[in-house]
């Protein structure tokens, strides 16, 4: 089986929009986390970036912008979708962060609209410490039958998350979904899930290449 870096390393000029993404989703607000689960979301961020992934983010305060913080650092790529229609509707009415993203897109649907975006987006989600907002996330990943990684911890997602899987009756979705506590080895994971998808659509994608030439024969080019 040809290993996707080694397609993607022959085909860069022209799949490189095949690099893996990553959403994470978790709490804006925080006050019940600590200052070590903080920084366990930051390392999250760092190992996207070290497994060579594009982090993508839902734009806000908290988990998203500790998981972009560390991507940052990392000196990886940081995506962000905003519920938000622009940047002064961003900073101003819904009162979220600019730092650390590379560039925002503005979806202008909200949060619930912003979610099924950023899902769709990203090739597998990473599910962090979070309440109503990140259980919608993860409920449109799931739906999706989505790569999902469940980071597990001393909040409570985790097991709200097995409850309502239990109880989805979707139990065939169940191989698309890791848990574990360590951010490495959470990622990793996840990573070999995805590499297999995407081996597989390069792939496909191969036996119907196309170039220049070909593409100048139809109008527009």
């Amino acid at each position: 089986l040809i290993a996707m870096s080694e397609l993607l390393e022959t085909n860069h000029s022209k799949h490189a929009h095949l690099q893996i993404k990553i959403a994470i989703s978790g709490a804006a607000e925080t006050s019940h986390l600590t200052s070590e689960d903080l920084k366990i979301c930051e390392e999250i961020g760092r190992e996207v970036v070290r497994h060579g992934a594009v982090l993508i983010s839902g734009a806000t305060t908290g988990v998203p912008i500790w998981v972009a913080k560390g991507a940052k650092l990392q000196g990886g790529v940081s995506v962000g979708l905003s519920p938000a229609s622009g940047e002064r509707e961003h900073v101003e009415l819904y009162k979220l962060p600019l730092e650390y993203m590379d560039f925002i897109i503005y979806t202008g649907f909200g949060y619930v609209g912003r979610d099924i975006l950023l899902t769709r987006t990203s090739d597998a989600v990473i599910i962090g410490p979070g309440r109503i907002g990140t259980i919608h996330e993860f409920t449109v990943a799931f739906e999706d039958k989505k790569q999902i990684g469940i980071l597990t911890g001393q909040w409570d997602t985790e097991d709200i998350i097995k409850e309502i899987i239990e109880k989805s009756h979707r139990k065939d979705y169940n191989r698309k979904i890791v848990y574990d506590s360590n951010p490495k080895i959470l990622v990793e994971k996840l990573i070999a899930f995805v590499e297999q998808d995407k081996t597989e659509v390069l792939k496909n994608a191969s036996i119907r290449e196309f170039d220049a030439n070909s593409l100048s024969k139809h109008d527009g080019f």
